[in-house]
C-alpha cells in the first residue's frame, strides 16, 4: 500500500494538457480521466504554460481523423519538451505501434485502461515500468464497461451509457476499435445522474457507440433506462445523442414525447438514401423504415430538431445511385446533415466492394448535401423566428454574451448580464450577423411559463 501511495503522490503538484478528436463520447471519457488526475493533485494547464503530462485522446473513423491525430501528438510534444505524453483512444487501439513510434510518446493506452490513467501514469513516472505498444484485440470478454459522467466545457454533462458495437457495417473500424458492445446498469446511471445533479448540472447528453443497444450486458433495456433517468430530479434536460433509426422504438418516441425532461431533439444515423448502398454498408434498416420513422417523430413532436448523419462516396456508390440518395435525403423533413467523405479503412469488409469514387467526386457529393443541409438548418431557424422558447444559458469568452440552446436545439446569442447554467424563456428576435444563430431578448423566469411540447 505505501508503495502505491507514493507512486500516486508522483503526480501531485503536476499540470497536465489534454487533447480530445472525435465523438462526444470520447469528450466524455477525456473529462473523466481529467478528473481522475485532478483529483490526484494534477491541475489543468493554463495559457503560457508548459504541461508536465500530455494527454491525448484519438479517434480513427478516417484517414483525415488519423493524419490529425499525428499532428496533435506532434505539436504537443514540441510545445511541451520532457513531457510524458500519453495516447489513447480508437487510433492508438487500431494502431498501437505506429503511435508508439513517434518520437515523444511514453504511454499508449488501450481502450479498456482509460479508468487506468493515474495508475500508468504512477508506474511510469517511477521507473518500475516503461511502456510498449499494446492494445489487445478488444472482446466482450475482456474488455469491461468504463464509466464516464462528467462536465464538458459547457454547463451540459455528458454520461456515457454505452460502449462498442455489434453491428460491423463494411465501412467501419468501430467493432476493432471500442469491441463489443456493454453497457453500465440502469441503477449505476441513475446514481451518476443524481451526482450530475447535485453538482449543479441541469443538462444531460446520453452517449455511446450505439446506445439503442444498451442492455446487453446487464439484460436492461434502453426504454428501461431512459424512463429511469426521466426521475432523476434537478436534470431539466437530457438530450440522446445518436441512435439508430431501427432501435428508436415507437415506445422510446412516445414517452420521450410525453416525458418530462427528454427534449424534442434526435440525431438519427442514415449513412446513405440508396437502398443499394444501404444494402453494401450492411445497415440493418431501408430508406422506408427511415422514412416513416422521421416522419413518426414529427407526428409525435412537430417541433423537434432532426440531425442526420451521412457519407457520400462510399465504395459501390455509382453517379446514378448518388443520385438517388440526394432526392431522397431532400425529400426529409430533417433539421440538419452532418456529411461525411468515405475514407477507405483498412481490414473493413468495404475493400472488396468494387468501384471506388473518385476524391474529386467525393468533395463534389459532399458540398452538394451541405447545401441540401444548409437550406434545411435555415428554414427550420426560421420557424422560430418570433416566438418564444426555453434556453440553457452557458458562459461566453463575450463579455455581455451569452450562448445557448432551445429545448429543440436552436443555437442563441443573448446580449445581457451572465446566465451561466439559467434555464430562461427567450423571445427569438431573428439571426445574427453572421447567420449562425438567433439573436433572443425579454428574459423571464422560466417557471412563469409553461411549454408544451
Amino acid at each position: 500500500m505505501r508503495g502505491i501511495m507514493e507512486n500516486v503522490n508522483l503526480l501531485d503538484g503536476k499540470l497536465a494538457a489534454f487533447f480530445t478528436l472525435g465523438c462526444k463520447l470520447n469528450f466524455a471519457e477525456t473529462a473523466t480521466m481529467a478528473r481522475q488526475l485532478e483529483s490526484h493533485g494534477v491541475r489543468r494547464v493554463r495559457r503560457g504554460e508548459r504541461a508536465d503530462i500530455c494527454i491525448v485522446n484519438t479517434c480513427s473513423v478516417t484517414e483525415v481523423a488519423d493524419h490529425k491525430c499525428r499532428q496533435a501528438i506532434h505539436k504537443l510534444v514540441r510545445q511541451n519538451p520532457g513531457a510524458v505524453v500519453v495516447v489513447t483512444g480508437c487510433y492508438a487501439q487500431l494502431r498501437p505501434a505506429d503511435v508508439a513510434a513517434i518520437e515523444g510518446v511514453d504511454i499508449v493506452l488501450p481502450q479498456a485502461e482509460k479508468g487506468r490513467v493515474v495508475e500508468r501514469l504512477s508506474e511510469l513516472m517511477s521507473g518500475r515500468r516503461q511502456e510498449a505498444a499494446s492494445a489487445e484485440p478488444l472482446s466482450s470478454r475482456t474488455t469491461p464497461f468504463v464509466p464516464s459522467c462528467s462536465r464538458g466545457e459547457r454547463t451540459r454533462y455528458f454520461l456515457k451509457v454505452q460502449d462498442g458495437c455489434d453491428y460491423y457495417c463494411t465501412y467501419c473500424t468501430i467493432p476493432f476499435a471500442r469491441g463489443r458492445s456493454r453497457n453500465g446498469s440502469i441503477d449505476s446511471l441513475v446514481a451518476q445522474a443524481r451526482e450530475a445533479a447535485e453538482a449543479g448540472g441541469r443538462e444531460i447528453v446520453i452517449t455511446g457507440v450505439n446506445i439503442g443497444d444498451f442492455g446487453r450486458t446487464t439484460g436492461e433495456s434502453f426504454i428501461d433506462l431512459i424512463r429511469a433517468l426521466d426521475g432523476v430530479r434537478g436534470i431539466d434536460r437530457y438530450r440522446i445523442s445518436s441512435i439508430e433509426p431501427n432501435l428508436l422504438t415507437d415506445e422510446v418516441l412516445q414517452f420521450c414525447a410525453g416525458s418530462r425532461a427528454f427534449m424534442p431533439h434526435f440525431h438519427i444515423p442514415l449513412q446513405s438514401g440508396s437502398d443499394e448502398v444501404l444494402r453494401l454498408m450492411h445497415r440493418r434498416y431501408d430508406t422506408e423504415l427511415f422514412y416513416n420513422k422521421i416522419a413518426r417523430v414529427r407526428e409525435l413532436m412537430p417541433d423537434a430538431f432532426i440531425g442526420v448523419d451521412v457519407i457520400v462516396g462510399t465504395r459501390g456508390e455509382t453517379d446514378a445511385l448518388f443520385s438517388e440518395a440526394e432526392s431522397f435525403i431532400s425529400s426529409l423533413p430533417v433539421s440538419q446533415l452532418h456529411v461525411f467523405s468515405y475514407s477507405e479503412r483498412p481490414g473493413t469488409a468495404a475493400l472488396r466492394i468494387p468501384y471506388a469514387v473518385t476524391p474529386q467526386q467525393k468533395h463534389e457529393r459532399s458540398q452538394r448535401l451541405l447545401a441540401v443541409s444548409q437550406r434545411k438548418l435555415h428554414k427550420f431557424y426560421d420557424r422560430y423566428v418570433g416566438t418564444c422558447r426555453p434556453v440553457l444559458l452557458e458562459h461566453s469568452r463575450t463579455p455581455g454574451l451569452c450562448n445557448g440552446f432551445t429545448d429543440n436545439y436552436i443555437r442563441v446569442e443573448y446580449h445581457g448580464p451572465g446566465f451561466d447554467n439559467q434555464l430562461l424563456n427567450l423571445h427569438l428576435d431573428g439571426w445574427n450577423a453572421d447567420g449562425t444563430a438567433l439573436v433572443a431578448s425579454d428574459v423571464m423566469p422560466s417557471s412563469q411559463t409553461h411549454f408544451d411540447r
